[in-house]
Protein backbone atom coordinates (compact mmCIF):
# COMPACT_ATOMS: atom_id res chain seq x y z
CA UNK A 1 0.00 0.00 0.00
CA UNK A 2 1.11 3.77 -0.90
CA UNK A 3 2.76 5.46 2.34
CA UNK A 4 0.78 9.34 1.93
CA UNK A 5 2.23 9.83 5.53
CA UNK A 6 3.70 13.55 5.89
CA UNK A 7 2.61 14.39 2.09
CA UNK A 8 0.74 16.77 0.64
CA UNK A 9 -2.06 15.50 -1.29
CA UNK A 10 -5.09 17.56 -3.97
CA UNK A 11 -7.84 15.71 -4.91
CA UNK A 12 -9.90 17.82 -7.64
CA UNK A 13 -13.57 17.64 -7.60
CA UNK A 14 -12.81 16.96 -4.07
CA UNK A 15 -16.22 17.91 -2.66
CA UNK A 16 -18.14 15.01 -5.41
CA UNK A 17 -18.95 11.37 -4.19
CA UNK A 18 -15.70 9.84 -4.81
CA UNK A 19 -13.66 12.61 -3.61
CA UNK A 20 -15.28 13.10 -0.12
CA UNK A 21 -14.52 8.91 0.34
CA UNK A 22 -11.16 9.55 -0.72
CA UNK A 23 -10.70 12.21 1.59
CA UNK A 24 -12.15 10.37 4.49
CA UNK A 25 -10.29 7.17 3.84
CA UNK A 26 -6.51 8.84 3.45
CA UNK A 27 -7.12 10.94 6.41
CA UNK A 28 -8.56 7.74 8.68
CA UNK A 29 -5.19 5.58 6.95
CA UNK A 30 -2.75 7.98 6.59
CA UNK A 31 -1.26 11.25 7.95
CA UNK A 32 -0.79 13.38 5.43
CA UNK A 33 0.98 16.77 5.96
CA UNK A 34 -1.96 18.68 4.34
CA UNK A 35 -4.54 17.14 1.70
CA UNK A 36 -6.17 20.01 -0.17
CA UNK A 37 -9.66 19.75 -1.37
CA UNK A 38 -10.28 21.50 -4.92
CA UNK A 39 -13.61 22.16 -6.06
CA UNK A 40 -16.18 24.49 -7.05
CA UNK A 41 -19.13 23.86 -4.78
CA UNK A 42 -18.58 26.20 -1.11
CA UNK A 43 -21.92 24.64 0.34
CA UNK A 44 -20.59 20.93 0.15
CA UNK A 45 -16.82 22.16 1.33
CA UNK A 46 -18.30 23.48 4.11
CA UNK A 47 -19.97 20.49 5.04
CA UNK A 48 -16.53 18.87 4.79
CA UNK A 49 -15.16 21.08 7.01
CA UNK A 50 -18.02 20.16 9.08
CA UNK A 51 -17.54 16.35 9.14
CA UNK A 52 -13.40 16.27 9.59
CA UNK A 53 -13.15 19.03 12.36
CA UNK A 54 -9.70 20.02 12.92
CA UNK A 55 -8.01 17.14 10.51
CA UNK A 56 -5.73 18.16 7.92
CA UNK A 57 -7.39 19.10 5.54
CA UNK A 58 -7.85 22.93 3.10
CA UNK A 59 -10.53 23.78 0.73
CA UNK A 60 -9.44 25.70 -2.14
CA UNK A 61 -12.70 26.90 -4.28
CA UNK A 62 -11.59 26.84 -7.79
CA UNK A 63 -13.02 25.03 -11.08
CA UNK A 64 -10.12 22.78 -13.57
CA UNK A 65 -10.81 25.12 -16.20
CA UNK A 66 -8.66 27.97 -14.28
CA UNK A 67 -5.19 27.10 -14.91
CA UNK A 68 -3.86 30.00 -12.79
CA UNK A 69 -5.71 28.63 -9.90
CA UNK A 70 -4.58 25.15 -10.51
CA UNK A 71 -0.57 26.49 -10.18
CA UNK A 72 -1.75 27.95 -6.92
CA UNK A 73 -3.08 25.18 -5.38
CA UNK A 74 -0.54 22.98 -6.49
CA UNK A 75 2.34 24.65 -5.04
CA UNK A 76 4.43 21.93 -3.00
CA UNK A 77 2.03 19.37 -3.61
CA UNK A 78 3.40 15.78 -3.83
CA UNK A 79 -0.19 13.59 -5.09
CA UNK A 80 -2.59 14.77 -6.92
CA UNK A 81 -6.05 12.70 -7.91
CA UNK A 82 -7.42 14.03 -10.77
CA UNK A 83 -11.70 13.13 -10.11
CA UNK A 84 -12.88 16.87 -10.99
CA UNK A 85 -15.48 15.98 -14.34
CA UNK A 86 -18.62 16.74 -15.54
CA UNK A 87 -20.28 13.07 -15.69
CA UNK A 88 -23.96 12.90 -16.12
CA UNK A 89 -24.52 11.41 -19.45
CA UNK A 90 -27.21 13.68 -20.76
CA UNK A 91 -26.00 16.84 -18.86
CA UNK A 92 -22.99 16.33 -21.47
CA UNK A 93 -25.01 15.45 -24.42
CA UNK A 94 -27.24 18.74 -24.42
CA UNK A 95 -23.90 21.05 -23.21
CA UNK A 96 -21.38 19.68 -25.17
CA UNK A 97 -18.83 23.02 -24.82
CA UNK A 98 -19.12 22.51 -21.37
CA UNK A 99 -18.53 18.89 -21.18
CA UNK A 100 -15.10 19.31 -23.44
CA UNK A 101 -14.03 22.51 -21.20
CA UNK A 102 -14.40 20.51 -18.18
CA UNK A 103 -13.31 16.77 -19.09
CA UNK A 104 -10.91 17.54 -21.75
CA UNK A 105 -9.10 21.27 -21.30
CA UNK A 106 -9.65 20.64 -17.52
CA UNK A 107 -7.40 17.27 -17.75
CA UNK A 108 -4.89 19.14 -20.11
CA UNK A 109 -4.87 22.35 -17.36
CA UNK A 110 -4.31 19.76 -14.35
CA UNK A 111 -0.99 18.06 -16.37
CA UNK A 112 0.19 21.65 -17.06
CA UNK A 113 -0.29 22.58 -13.61
CA UNK A 114 1.61 19.39 -12.20
CA UNK A 115 4.24 19.98 -14.79
CA UNK A 116 4.78 23.74 -13.76
CA UNK A 117 4.72 23.03 -10.57
CA UNK A 118 6.55 19.67 -10.60
CA UNK A 119 4.03 17.14 -8.51
CA UNK A 120 5.42 13.76 -8.99
CA UNK A 121 2.74 11.90 -8.79
CA UNK A 122 -0.81 12.50 -11.28
CA UNK A 123 -3.60 10.13 -11.30
CA UNK A 124 -6.71 10.30 -13.04
CA UNK A 125 -9.71 8.79 -12.94
CA UNK A 126 -11.36 7.60 -15.45
CA UNK A 127 -14.39 5.25 -16.96
CA UNK A 128 -15.94 2.16 -18.72
CA UNK A 129 -17.40 4.60 -21.13
CA UNK A 130 -14.19 6.14 -22.71
CA UNK A 131 -13.73 2.23 -24.03
CA UNK A 132 -15.29 2.35 -27.83
CA UNK A 133 -17.48 5.43 -26.64
CA UNK A 134 -20.96 5.95 -27.92
CA UNK A 135 -21.36 8.89 -25.96
CA UNK A 136 -19.60 12.53 -25.79
CA UNK A 137 -19.21 11.43 -21.78
CA UNK A 138 -17.34 8.85 -22.77
CA UNK A 139 -15.44 10.68 -25.94
CA UNK A 140 -14.23 13.11 -23.60
CA UNK A 141 -12.97 10.67 -20.79
CA UNK A 142 -11.10 8.79 -24.04
CA UNK A 143 -9.39 12.79 -24.73
CA UNK A 144 -8.62 12.88 -20.88
CA UNK A 145 -7.04 9.40 -20.88
CA UNK A 146 -4.70 9.90 -24.24
CA UNK A 147 -3.81 13.43 -22.81
CA UNK A 148 -2.78 12.05 -19.12
CA UNK A 149 -0.73 9.01 -20.99
CA UNK A 150 1.36 11.49 -23.62
CA UNK A 151 1.44 14.46 -20.87
CA UNK A 152 4.73 11.80 -19.49
CA UNK A 153 6.40 12.67 -22.65
CA UNK A 154 5.73 16.05 -22.24
CA UNK A 155 7.26 16.26 -18.97
CA UNK A 156 10.34 14.42 -19.63
CA UNK A 157 11.96 11.29 -18.10
CA UNK A 158 12.93 13.15 -14.76
CA UNK A 159 9.58 15.18 -14.98
CA UNK A 160 5.75 14.24 -13.04
CA UNK A 161 4.88 11.00 -13.81
CA UNK A 162 0.69 10.54 -15.12
CA UNK A 163 -1.72 7.63 -14.91
CA UNK A 164 -5.43 6.63 -15.38
CA UNK A 165 -7.39 4.59 -13.05
CA UNK A 166 -10.34 3.23 -15.19
CA UNK A 167 -13.32 1.25 -13.47
CA UNK A 168 -16.74 1.35 -13.80
CA UNK A 169 -20.35 2.06 -12.08
CA UNK A 170 -19.94 2.90 -8.57
CA UNK A 171 -23.04 2.29 -5.88
CA UNK A 172 -24.16 5.27 -4.32
CA UNK A 173 -22.05 7.62 -6.68
CA UNK A 174 -24.02 10.81 -7.95
CA UNK A 175 -25.89 9.77 -10.43
CA UNK A 176 -25.78 6.32 -9.51
CA UNK A 177 -29.60 4.14 -10.26
CA UNK A 178 -29.90 3.04 -6.56
CA UNK A 179 -31.44 5.74 -5.14
CA UNK A 180 -33.93 6.02 -8.44
CA UNK A 181 -34.79 1.98 -7.51
CA UNK A 182 -34.96 3.36 -3.68
CA UNK A 183 -37.41 6.17 -4.91
CA UNK A 184 -39.76 4.35 -7.14
CA UNK A 185 -40.03 1.42 -5.21
CA UNK A 186 -42.45 3.07 -2.94
CA UNK A 187 -45.16 3.10 -5.64
CA UNK A 188 -44.49 -0.39 -6.60
CA UNK A 189 -43.18 0.24 -10.15
CA UNK A 190 -39.63 1.07 -10.99
CA UNK A 191 -38.05 1.90 -14.58
CA UNK A 192 -35.62 0.21 -16.35
CA UNK A 193 -34.41 0.80 -19.77
CA UNK A 194 -33.67 -2.49 -20.86
CA UNK A 195 -34.02 -5.41 -18.92
CA UNK A 196 -30.69 -7.19 -20.69
CA UNK A 197 -28.66 -4.40 -19.65
CA UNK A 198 -25.29 -5.27 -17.12
CA UNK A 199 -22.84 -3.18 -15.51
CA UNK A 200 -19.39 -3.47 -13.94
CA UNK A 201 -19.85 -2.56 -10.08
CA UNK A 202 -17.81 -1.84 -6.79
CA UNK A 203 -18.36 0.12 -4.13
CA UNK A 204 -16.76 4.09 -3.01
CA UNK A 205 -14.95 2.17 -0.64
CA UNK A 206 -13.15 -0.06 -3.22
CA UNK A 207 -12.78 2.38 -5.98
CA UNK A 208 -10.79 4.52 -3.63
CA UNK A 209 -8.87 1.23 -2.62
CA UNK A 210 -8.00 1.27 -6.22
CA UNK A 211 -6.58 4.27 -6.58
CA UNK A 212 -4.41 4.13 -3.56
CA UNK A 213 -2.87 0.70 -5.42
CA UNK A 214 -2.51 2.54 -8.71
CA UNK A 215 -0.56 5.07 -6.92
CA UNK A 216 1.68 2.34 -5.73
CA UNK A 217 2.32 0.71 -8.42
CA UNK A 218 2.56 3.58 -11.19
CA UNK A 219 5.42 4.70 -13.50
CA UNK A 220 3.52 6.70 -16.16
CA UNK A 221 1.77 5.68 -18.87
CA UNK A 222 -0.11 3.30 -17.30
CA UNK A 223 -4.18 2.87 -17.53
CA UNK A 224 -5.00 0.36 -14.66
CA UNK A 225 -8.15 -1.43 -14.91
CA UNK A 226 -9.61 -3.26 -11.62
CA UNK A 227 -10.84 -7.10 -11.94
CA UNK A 228 -14.43 -6.04 -10.76
CA UNK A 229 -17.41 -8.43 -11.09
CA UNK A 230 -20.33 -7.93 -12.99
CA UNK A 231 -24.40 -7.05 -12.09
CA UNK A 232 -27.57 -7.78 -14.01
CA UNK A 233 -29.97 -4.58 -14.00
CA UNK A 234 -32.80 -6.82 -13.41
CA UNK A 235 -30.94 -8.23 -10.55
CA UNK A 236 -30.62 -5.04 -9.03
CA UNK A 237 -34.01 -4.18 -9.21
CA UNK A 238 -35.14 -7.43 -7.28
CA UNK A 239 -32.02 -6.73 -4.63
CA UNK A 240 -33.17 -2.72 -3.83
CA UNK A 241 -37.24 -2.89 -5.04
CA UNK A 242 -38.47 -6.80 -4.38
CA UNK A 243 -41.78 -7.58 -5.97
CA UNK A 244 -42.20 -4.17 -8.10
CA UNK A 245 -43.45 -3.91 -11.39
CA UNK A 246 -40.96 -3.13 -14.11
CA UNK A 247 -41.83 -0.81 -16.20
CA UNK A 248 -39.20 -0.90 -19.73
CA UNK A 249 -38.46 2.99 -21.28
CA UNK A 250 -35.91 1.98 -23.97
CA UNK A 251 -32.70 2.68 -23.92
CA UNK A 252 -31.54 6.55 -23.63
CA UNK A 253 -29.21 8.20 -26.15
CA UNK A 254 -25.29 7.12 -25.55
CA UNK A 255 -26.22 3.91 -23.31
CA UNK A 256 -24.66 0.74 -23.92
CA UNK A 257 -26.42 -2.36 -23.37
CA UNK A 258 -23.05 -4.24 -21.49
CA UNK A 259 -19.96 -2.09 -21.02
CA UNK A 260 -16.58 -2.70 -21.77
CA UNK A 261 -13.20 -2.01 -20.12
CA UNK A 262 -10.73 -3.51 -21.73
CA UNK A 263 -11.31 -3.34 -25.36
CA UNK A 264 -9.95 -6.02 -28.21
CA UNK A 265 -7.58 -3.87 -29.50
CA UNK A 266 -6.37 -2.21 -26.21
CA UNK A 267 -5.63 -6.28 -25.34
CA UNK A 268 -2.41 -6.44 -27.69
CA UNK A 269 -0.91 -4.37 -25.03
CA UNK A 270 -2.47 -4.97 -22.14
CA UNK A 271 -1.10 -7.24 -18.99
CA UNK A 272 -2.46 -8.28 -16.30
CA UNK A 273 -1.22 -9.22 -12.11
CA UNK A 274 -3.73 -10.78 -9.97
CA UNK A 275 -5.59 -8.49 -9.18
CA UNK A 276 -5.80 -5.48 -11.78
CA UNK A 277 -5.04 -5.34 -15.39
CA UNK A 278 -2.44 -2.61 -16.91
CA UNK A 279 -3.25 -0.92 -20.52
CA UNK A 280 0.82 -0.10 -21.76
CA UNK A 281 1.02 3.29 -23.54
CA UNK A 282 1.07 2.89 -27.12
CA UNK A 283 4.12 5.18 -27.48
CA UNK A 284 6.63 4.72 -24.15
CA UNK A 285 9.17 7.43 -23.98
CA UNK A 286 11.13 5.98 -20.84
CA UNK A 287 12.75 3.18 -23.00
CA UNK A 288 11.97 0.36 -20.14
CA UNK A 289 9.40 -1.72 -19.65
CA UNK A 290 8.35 -1.37 -16.13
CA UNK A 291 5.70 -4.48 -16.52
CA UNK A 292 8.08 -7.21 -17.85
CA UNK A 293 7.44 -9.64 -15.27
CA UNK A 294 3.05 -9.16 -15.73
CA UNK A 295 1.43 -11.62 -17.76
CA UNK A 296 0.22 -10.77 -21.52
CA UNK A 297 -3.10 -11.03 -22.31
CA UNK A 298 -4.79 -14.53 -24.63
CA UNK A 299 -5.70 -12.95 -28.27
CA UNK A 300 -9.23 -11.74 -28.57
CA UNK A 301 -9.37 -11.31 -24.67
CA UNK A 302 -12.08 -8.58 -23.94
CA UNK A 303 -12.93 -7.43 -20.67
CA UNK A 304 -17.06 -6.66 -21.15
CA UNK A 305 -20.10 -6.90 -18.59
CA UNK A 306 -21.68 -9.58 -20.01
CA UNK A 307 -18.74 -12.03 -20.15
CA UNK A 308 -17.36 -11.73 -17.10
CA UNK A 309 -16.08 -14.57 -14.70
CA UNK A 310 -17.41 -12.93 -11.98
CA UNK A 311 -20.53 -11.85 -10.97
CA UNK A 312 -23.23 -10.25 -8.36
CA UNK A 313 -26.31 -11.91 -7.87
CA UNK A 314 -29.21 -10.19 -5.49
CA UNK A 315 -27.56 -11.20 -2.28
CA UNK A 316 -24.16 -9.86 -3.41
CA UNK A 317 -25.90 -6.72 -4.29
CA UNK A 318 -27.46 -6.44 -1.57
CA UNK A 319 -24.38 -6.83 0.64
CA UNK A 320 -23.08 -3.67 -1.40
CA UNK A 321 -25.74 -1.54 -1.06
CA UNK A 322 -27.08 1.13 1.67
CA UNK A 323 -30.83 0.46 1.86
Amino acid sequence: MVNLDDKIILVTGGSGSFGRKFAEVVLQRFKPSKLIVFSRDELKQSEMQRHFGGANARYFIGDVRDLDRLRRAMQGVDVVVHAAAMKQVPACEYNPFEAVKTNVLGAANVIEAAIDTGVPKVLAISTDKATNPVNLYGATKLCAEKLFVQGNAYAGIEGSRFSCARYGNVVGSRGSVVPLFVEQRTNGTVTVTDERMTRFWMTLEQGVDFVLRCLEIMHGGEVFVPKIPSMRVMDLVEAVAPGCQVRLTGIRPGEKIHEVLISEDEAHHTVELDDLYIIKPLHPWYGVDHWADARALPDGFRFSSETNERWLGVDGLRELIPL
